[in-house]
Formats: structure tokens, sequence, C-alpha cells
């Protein structure tokens, strides 16, 4: 089954500017190319995709030959007015290869925010969709002053994914996620709920070409997350990226939606926490998951590696070594070494008081 299809058919794929041009501030059109490569695997699974791009201010800067980013207005408007028009020619190019059309759609926070222009904008990416083209989206910063000043595309597409009820909002840029600033600085990869700690290991920008930073990113979660949305955010300069988003092997940081279920919120967490060990299965138990819609039974269970407490994530792996699923284990490590390929008659007597009999139940179980 692919998890991604199943649970996230719209998905808004954000990309921020430093993640689109070199650090020159010319464009990067191999990655835009390879990013449309991934689009169009993900469309060929069944997957609609909105883009969001940013880079038509930091392209204009680049083609009109400017040592950095003008302060004036009137030169920031020239900068997008010139750079929006490489922007879209480049993403016409990279997915007319794959007979997939383009749609240029400009907007301001007015024009979403806005009930009459937010309805509008909603038939009109709805139709787009329905016509199998890819809308990609910018803020209109050639006629848009406060945009520029004091806007920036991560909460674009924040709204822009609440306007098209998205399953999922990928905000790509040139970090790996969100990086513990308070702590050891290591990538934190799920958040279920951002909380002022959350909020307090983000930073700003260091690129003076972009607007938008982990703050911004930050903030653009939270309301994507409110409307039902799950964020994940990820390192853009990572060729596969969106492919690996796909295969459960991304690594990045995922903002769980506020209004799942249970089952719904574990399923999502198994897809994206990193697994603390591997359970290796026998044929039987292989077949049955893949095709039984069942639980993991110890009874099925040939080999436990790792250490990890009661309710870490794991992969499951079948006789061939392949990772098959990933899940929320039911037992410790250490339990489940003491019951594997016991049924349950035999792991009562074995844990005494012990009224689990799953090693991973099915609703934390997701087939990779």
């Amino acid at each position: 089954m692919d998890f991604l299809r199943q649970n996230a058919r719209r998905i808004v794929v954000k990309l921020g500017t430093h993640t689109l041009t070199h650090a020159d501030g010319g464009l990067n059109e191999a990655r835009i190319h390879g990013l449309c490569d991934q689009i169009a695997s993900l469309r060929r699974r069944g997957i609609e995709v909105v883009v969001v791009s940013s880079g038509a201010i930091g392209l204009g800067v680049g083609s009109l030959g400017l040592a950095r980013r003008p302060a004036d207005l009137a030169s920031l408007q020239a900068c997008a007015a010139v750079g929006q028009t490489i922007l879209m020619q480049t993403w016409r190019e990279g997915f007319r290869r794959h007979g997939i059309g383009v749609a240029q759609v400009l907007l301001t926070h007015e024009d979403v925010r806005s009930r009459n222009r937010h309805l509008n904008c909603r038939n009109t990416l709805e139709r787009l969709l329905q016509l199998g083209v890819v809308p990609v989206v910018n803020e209109n910063d050639t006629v848009s002053a406060r945009e520029i000043k004091f806007g920036d595309n991560d909460m674009l597409s924040a709204l822009t994914a609440s306007l098209t009820r998205a399953d999922l909002l990928v905000i790509l840029s040139t970090i790996p996620g969100l990086l513990d600033r308070t702590g050891d600085g290591s990538l934190v990869p799920v958040v279920e709920e951002i909380t002022p700690a959350v909020e307090a290991m983000a930073g700003g920008s260091d690129n003076p070409l972009a607007t938008g930073g982990m703050v911004s990113k930050i903030a653009a979660a939270k309301v994507a997350t409110r409307s039902g949305t799950a964020v994940y955010i990820g390192d853009g300069s990572d060729p596969q990226i969106l492919l690996h988003l796909v295969s459960g092997r991304s690594r990045g940081t995922f903002f769980v939606p506020v209004s799942l279920s249970l089952d719904a919120k574990r399923r999502w967490v198994a897809f994206f926490e990193s697994p603390g060990g591997t359970l290796h299965v026998d044929a039987g138990a292989a077949e049955a998951l893949r095709h039984g819609g069942g639980s993991l039974l110890a009874k099925g269970m040939k080999r436990v590696d790792g250490r990890f407490a009661q309710g870490a994530v794991v992969t499951i792996a079948g006789p061939d070594g392949a990772v098959i699923a990933r899940g929320i284990a039911q037992f410790s490590a250490d339990e489940l070494r003491a019951v594997a390929g016991l049924d349950s008659d035999a792991i009562r007597a074995r844990l005494p008081g012990c009224k689990r009999t799953e090693a991973v139940h099915r609703n934390t179980l997701v087939l990779l």
C-alpha cells in the first residue's frame, strides 16, 4: 500500500528562494527540473500537487545584475516583475517534458482572506487541478507592497493548503527540518503540538535573498495544522526529497494536524518518526501483513534489533530483510525478544498480567 497516497491525495509543495537559486541569485534550473520529475511521479501515483514557488525577487536581483536585494519598494517590485517571467518559464519547461501544463497564480494575503476572493481562488485552483494542470502560486509582489515588506511564501503556502483543503503541506528549505536550538541542535522528527517551547527552537534566515526562516515556517505550520493539514519541513537540496517522502525514508520534521483522530495521528507519526528498531518476521507473518490487514502477532517474529521502549516506532522486515511496514511497538525491545515466536497463551504465561498480545496493532501499522 502506498501510504502517502492513502493519506494525502492532495499536497502543496512550497519552495524557498535559496532552494531554487544558486548563491549568486541565478536560477538552479537542474533542481527545478528534478522537482518537476518528482512531482510528475507523484501525479502518476494519483496525488494532486500545487506548487508555491518563491524566487521571483531573487531571480530579478540576479538578472538585473544587482549586488544585493534592494531596500526600496520600487526596486523590489521591479525585481519581482523581471524575475517572475524567468521563474514561470523554467517551471513550464520542466513540466513540459512530462506533458504537464502549468498555470501561474499570483495572490496576495487579501485574496485568500476576503470571502469572495477566497471562493474565486478556490474555484480556480480546483478547476486547474481537474484539468490536470499544476498551479504555480506566488505572491503578487509586483503590486503588493505589504507582502514584500512583511510577508513570506511560508504563510502563503499554509493559506493555499487551507484554501485547497490539502492533506499535506511540504515546505522545502535549505535546512533538514526543525533543529532544537535550545538544546543540542538535533533534528526534531515529529511535533505533535506547536508549543512555546517548540517556537523557541526556531531561528531566522541567514540568506540575504530570502524573507523567511524557521520562525515563519513554524507560524505557517501552526496555521496549516489548525486547518487539518499535516506539515512536513525538509531539505530541498535532496534531489529525491519528494520520492523519499512517499517511501517513508525522508529526513525532516513532521507536524501533526490538530484535528486528526488518535488512530490517524498514530499512523502519521509512525510514518514520519525515525524508527527505534526492526522486527524481523517470518514468511507467513509477512504475507499476512501484506494481504490480511491484521496486526503483527509476536508468534510471527523471528528477531528483534535495537533497543527501544514501548510505544516506539519500529520497522518490520520480511525474511529477505526488506522493510515491508512501520508501526508503533506494543512492547519494549526486551519484552518483544522474550515473547518472539510465542502464541497468546504463552505470552500471558511469560508476562503475567499482560493484556496485549499484538507486537504492533493494525491501527498503528503502515505498509510501505
